[in-house]
């Protein structure tokens, strides 16, 4: 028996998993060892691949830093509202442009806040250019004909888009307090009654932000992946800094300031795209605090399409860039703690990381060829903890937030982690163009989000206008999902089998993004009657549906 036990050992020692450990692991085993040197190309190929996945490494760490301070932190959150025996007057801003499918649901929710009418002065500040202005003027002219404070404000110029016309309508504000909601935004009730009387806790609370949910979150498995996205930055983004006491952020809507903060501020300022993130920052620099309230809910509508999906996120990108240009240099010139200055740079600059993610997907296949030839066990040594630096810490952020939000369910969103990391490796693209744009000083106008008035798994975009156009952008994303594939094959060809699943979601991300964006194109473009095409939702499996 026991001499079985030994040939048995011996077999397990020679089998296929133990040979392919030692061909790794073996520099004795190593084929070209004593012939490869590495030379000039070899040596300015692996610098700049290093450095970029030490950076990204860098931030994949900050998201573990997060989840840490967020659980550490979590007896820090504030306490049950004060009560309040006389409230202050409120002016609530609807900034809208060509908003026709939402304006009249946004608008018919707010008539029904219950606050006193006399406290209330609402304001539809509209810069559209098509019909949603009858549209709008005529649902206002109705409550108004009801006895509710509404006005209707439209500019004909443009100028500072949503931050212009929220200056333009804090001119005539009338209210203590301004409370803000997009068009897509649909606040319950009693959303008021539930944040003003903390501003009664200290006078220098600048301003209360909600978490957004979301009215379509089932619709389609896009529109799963943008809940989870978001869910991470308002649950463990938000709840971390607000927690550590570090500086977090306005979101442009579903919040409350307090009048003279957005003044003592320097106002709203239209030289980023994110002039909620400008303002913010601006606030707290002045010693104005914020207060995050993750109880009281507001919910939105997600962009249903791929392009505007894309649209929406490089327009973050590119706002956060321009502030972190703005706003940084001023931070760090500030008396403020360590802490807020550290958290600040990660916090503005975290959109590098997307051309940083470019540059890798050109790197990645004549890295692994040289990395090859120094020997796999190198890469698992060194390349490998990198890559799992950055990526693991995705699956560990996002499913965090999702497990604070539905303790009994948060597991089923393990499924959409790799949906998750392949959706932000798509969107590397577009998002390295806006966050380059930020920093050479390219201007470019507010591309708004176009909604549809889409709930829950009903509705369609198909026959409604707004959709954002695909550009050149989709092609590229396809030809770096077939780089990719080759480096695939590459990677299976060598045995370096560690490396498919990493390369898979590169490749996986970029063909989505990429089919999905022109899919939805081409099924409009090639329609041959109004039902003659099913509309180009991503399927519930997440695979594109075409």
């Amino acid at each position: 028996m026991r001499r079985l036990f030994h040939l048995g050992l011996l077999a397990a020692a020679q089998g296929p998993l133990s040979n392919y450990w030692s061909k790794l692991t073996d520099v004795n085993r190593n084929p070209f060892r004593g012939l490869y040197q590495m030379n000039a190309f070899d040596l300015w190929l692996t610098i700049p691949y290093f450095v970029v996945l030490i950076v990204l490494a860098a931030f994949g760490l900050h998201r573990y830093w997060l989840v840490y301070h967020y659980f550490k932190n979590r007896r820090n959150v504030p306490g049950p509202a004060p009560a309040i025996e006389n409230w202050p007057k409120v002016t609530i801003q609807l900034p809208i442009y060509n908003e026709r499918y939402v304006v009249e649901r946004l608008i018919d929710c707010i008539a029904r806040f219950d606050y006193p009418r006399e406290l209330l002065d609402v304001q539809v500040l509209d810069d559209s250019t098509d019909e949603s202005q009858e549209v709008a003027r005529a649902c206002v002219e109705q409550y108004r004909a009801l006895g509710f404070p509404i006005r209707y404000l439209h500019r004909d110029d443009r100028t500072g888009f949503k931050a212009g016309a929220l200056a333009y309508g804090l001119e005539s504000a009338t209210g203590e307090f301004i409370a803000i909601f997009d068009a897509d935004f649909l606040p319950s009730p009693d959303f008021l009654r539930r944040t003003l009387p903390y501003f009664s806790t200290d006078p220098k609370i600048a301003m209360i932000q909600a978490r957004w949910t979301y009215l379509n979150r089932d619709y389609s498995a896009l529109t799963e992946v943008e809940s989870i996205l978001l869910d991470g930055h308002f649950v463990i983004e938000h709840g971390a800094r607000s927690r550590s006491g570090v500086f977090f952020n306005f979101n442009g809507t579903a919040g409350v300031w307090r009048r003279t903060a957005i003044g003592d501020a320097g106002g709203w300022q239209h030289d980023t795209l994110t002039e909620d993130t400008d303002l913010s920052y601006r606030a707290q620099l002045r010693g104005w605090h914020f207060v995050y309230l993750p109880n009281v809910e507001c919910p939105s509508e997600l962009p249903v399409e791929m392009n505007s999906f894309k649209t929406q996120q490089a327009r973050w990108a590119k706002g956060l860039i321009q502030t972190a240009k703005k706003i940084l240099p001023r931070v760090l010139r500030s008396d403020q703690p360590a802490a807020v200055k550290a958290e600040a740079i990660f916090h503005l600059t975290a959109n590098i990381s997307y051309p940083l993610m470019v540059v890798l997907s050109t790197l990645l296949l004549p890295a692994m060829i040289v990395r090859f030839y120094q020997g796999w066990f190198q890469m698992m040594l060194i390349d490998l903890p990198l890559f799992m630096a950055s990526s693991f810490s995705i699956s560990g952020f996002y499913l965090s937030a999702q497990r604070a939000l539905y303790p009994r369910t948060w597991y089923r969103s393990i499924l959409y982690m790799p949906f998750v990391m392949a959706v932000g490796i798509g969107l590397s693209v577009r998002n390295a163009k806006a966050v380059l744009e930020a920093l050479f000083g390219v201007k470019s106008d507010f591309a708004r989000t176009p909604k549809y008035s889409i709930e829950g798994q009903s509705g369609s975009w198909r026959k409604k206008s707004y959709r954002n156009r695909a550009g050149w952008m989709p092609y590229l994303e396809v030809a770096l999902g077939l780089y990719f594939s080759a480096t695939v094959w590459y990677a299976i060809q060598n045995e370096s089998y560690v490396t498919v699943p990493f390369l898979l979601l590169f490749v996986w991300g970029y063909l989505y993004t990429g089919f999905m964006s022109l899919g939805q194109v081409w099924f409009e473009r090639f329609r041959l009657g109004s039902d003659a095409a099913a509309e180009a939702r991503p399927a519930a499996t997440g695979v594109p549906s075409f």
